[in-house]
Protein backbone atom coordinates (compact mmCIF):
# COMPACT_ATOMS: atom_id res chain seq x y z
CA UNK A 1 0.00 0.00 0.00
CA UNK A 2 1.34 3.40 -0.95
CA UNK A 3 1.53 6.06 1.67
CA UNK A 4 -0.34 9.07 1.27
CA UNK A 5 1.83 11.33 2.70
CA UNK A 6 -0.82 14.66 3.24
CA UNK A 7 -3.38 11.76 4.24
CA UNK A 8 -0.59 10.70 6.73
CA UNK A 9 0.27 14.02 7.91
CA UNK A 10 -3.10 15.57 8.57
CA UNK A 11 -4.28 12.63 10.64
CA UNK A 12 -0.87 12.77 12.70
CA UNK A 13 -0.99 16.43 12.85
CA UNK A 14 -4.93 16.55 14.23
CA UNK A 15 -4.44 15.05 17.69
CA UNK A 16 -1.14 16.78 18.27
CA UNK A 17 -3.44 19.94 17.57
CA UNK A 18 -5.85 18.86 19.72
CA UNK A 19 -3.71 18.08 22.96
CA UNK A 20 -1.76 21.37 22.03
CA UNK A 21 -4.30 23.29 22.74
CA UNK A 22 -5.72 21.23 25.60
CA UNK A 23 -2.21 21.79 27.17
CA UNK A 24 -1.59 25.79 25.85
CA UNK A 25 -5.89 26.74 27.48
CA UNK A 26 -4.09 24.48 31.51
CA UNK A 27 -0.90 25.59 31.51
CA UNK A 28 -1.27 28.30 34.24
CA UNK A 29 -2.99 25.54 36.39
CA UNK A 30 -0.09 23.40 36.54
CA UNK A 31 1.33 25.25 39.04
CA UNK A 32 -1.65 25.00 41.40
CA UNK A 33 -1.31 21.09 40.07
CA UNK A 34 2.10 20.75 41.19
CA UNK A 35 1.20 21.61 45.18
CA UNK A 36 -1.75 18.72 45.47
CA UNK A 37 -1.35 15.47 47.12
CA UNK A 38 -0.96 13.04 44.78
CA UNK A 39 -2.15 9.27 44.70
CA UNK A 40 0.75 6.37 44.90
CA UNK A 41 2.02 5.29 41.67
CA UNK A 42 1.98 9.15 40.14
CA UNK A 43 4.44 9.52 37.41
CA UNK A 44 7.06 12.66 37.35
CA UNK A 45 5.56 15.58 36.06
CA UNK A 46 7.26 15.20 32.69
CA UNK A 47 6.26 12.13 32.11
CA UNK A 48 3.11 13.34 31.03
CA UNK A 49 3.60 15.65 27.94
CA UNK A 50 5.93 12.62 26.61
CA UNK A 51 3.33 10.08 27.10
CA UNK A 52 1.20 11.97 25.45
CA UNK A 53 2.34 13.21 22.87
CA UNK A 54 3.45 9.50 21.90
CA UNK A 55 -0.41 8.41 22.07
CA UNK A 56 -1.28 11.15 20.18
CA UNK A 57 1.31 9.73 17.29
CA UNK A 58 -0.44 6.41 17.89
CA UNK A 59 -4.32 7.47 17.11
CA UNK A 60 -3.08 9.71 14.84
CA UNK A 61 -1.33 6.49 13.01
CA UNK A 62 -4.44 4.47 13.41
CA UNK A 63 -7.13 7.01 12.22
CA UNK A 64 -4.60 7.06 9.07
CA UNK A 65 -5.01 3.10 9.01
CA UNK A 66 -8.90 3.65 8.97
CA UNK A 67 -9.06 6.38 6.53
CA UNK A 68 -7.24 4.58 4.00
CA UNK A 69 -8.46 1.55 4.55
CA UNK A 70 -9.72 -0.59 1.21
CA UNK A 71 -12.20 -2.63 3.57
CA UNK A 72 -15.34 -3.61 1.92
CA UNK A 73 -17.00 -3.73 5.69
CA UNK A 74 -19.29 -0.98 6.49
CA UNK A 75 -18.75 1.48 9.29
CA UNK A 76 -15.20 3.41 8.58
CA UNK A 77 -17.06 6.63 8.43
CA UNK A 78 -18.83 5.61 11.85
CA UNK A 79 -15.41 4.87 12.84
CA UNK A 80 -13.82 8.45 11.97
CA UNK A 81 -16.80 9.87 13.37
CA UNK A 82 -16.09 8.06 16.82
CA UNK A 83 -12.70 8.80 16.73
CA UNK A 84 -13.45 12.21 16.28
CA UNK A 85 -16.19 12.20 18.80
CA UNK A 86 -13.43 10.83 21.53
CA UNK A 87 -10.68 13.10 20.19
CA UNK A 88 -13.08 15.98 21.84
CA UNK A 89 -14.15 14.54 24.52
CA UNK A 90 -10.30 14.10 25.83
CA UNK A 91 -10.21 17.89 24.98
CA UNK A 92 -12.54 19.01 27.29
CA UNK A 93 -11.06 16.69 30.11
CA UNK A 94 -7.68 18.34 31.08
CA UNK A 95 -10.45 21.68 30.78
CA UNK A 96 -12.46 20.30 33.52
CA UNK A 97 -9.93 18.73 35.42
CA UNK A 98 -6.89 21.63 35.72
CA UNK A 99 -8.88 24.83 34.70
CA UNK A 100 -11.77 24.30 36.72
CA UNK A 101 -10.66 21.75 39.52
CA UNK A 102 -13.84 19.82 38.91
CA UNK A 103 -11.75 16.35 39.94
CA UNK A 104 -15.07 14.56 40.76
CA UNK A 105 -16.65 15.82 37.45
CA UNK A 106 -13.39 15.21 35.47
CA UNK A 107 -13.33 11.49 36.66
CA UNK A 108 -16.95 10.82 35.28
CA UNK A 109 -15.72 12.45 32.04
CA UNK A 110 -12.89 10.17 32.05
CA UNK A 111 -15.59 7.16 32.22
CA UNK A 112 -17.23 8.57 29.15
CA UNK A 113 -13.88 9.22 27.68
CA UNK A 114 -12.86 5.50 28.74
CA UNK A 115 -16.22 4.27 26.77
CA UNK A 116 -15.93 6.51 24.08
CA UNK A 117 -12.09 5.50 23.53
CA UNK A 118 -12.83 1.31 24.28
CA UNK A 119 -15.66 2.18 21.26
CA UNK A 120 -13.38 3.38 19.12
CA UNK A 121 -10.85 0.80 19.42
CA UNK A 122 -12.92 -1.46 18.53
CA UNK A 123 -14.11 0.02 15.50
CA UNK A 124 -11.00 0.60 14.10
CA UNK A 125 -10.39 -3.06 15.21
CA UNK A 126 -13.13 -4.62 12.94
CA UNK A 127 -11.86 -2.40 9.54
CA UNK A 128 -7.93 -2.35 10.07
CA UNK A 129 -7.03 -4.95 13.30
CA UNK A 130 -3.82 -3.17 13.64
CA UNK A 131 -5.46 0.22 14.28
CA UNK A 132 -7.35 -1.05 17.06
CA UNK A 133 -4.12 -2.65 18.22
CA UNK A 134 -2.75 0.88 18.11
CA UNK A 135 -5.65 2.19 20.44
CA UNK A 136 -4.64 -0.10 23.44
CA UNK A 137 -1.52 2.30 24.64
CA UNK A 138 -4.48 5.06 24.79
CA UNK A 139 -7.15 3.03 26.33
CA UNK A 140 -4.55 1.70 29.23
CA UNK A 141 -3.10 5.65 29.81
CA UNK A 142 -6.85 6.25 30.17
CA UNK A 143 -7.66 4.04 32.95
CA UNK A 144 -4.47 4.93 34.56
CA UNK A 145 -5.54 8.79 34.14
CA UNK A 146 -9.00 7.35 36.00
CA UNK A 147 -7.10 5.97 39.00
CA UNK A 148 -5.07 9.57 39.34
CA UNK A 149 -7.79 11.50 38.75
CA UNK A 150 -9.79 9.07 40.96
CA UNK A 151 -6.90 9.74 44.05
CA UNK A 152 -6.44 13.03 43.86
CA UNK A 153 -10.48 13.86 44.16
CA UNK A 154 -9.67 11.65 47.17
CA UNK A 155 -6.88 13.05 48.65
CA UNK A 156 -7.82 16.87 47.77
Amino acid sequence: MKIQWKALLLCLAAPLAVGGAAALLTREAMEEFALLRQPPLSPPAWVFPVAWAVLYLLMGLASYLVWTARSRRNGKKSALWAYTAQLLTNFLWPLLFFRAQLWLGAFFWLILLWAMVLGTLLQFYRLRPLAGVLMLPYLGWVTFAGYLNFGIYMLN
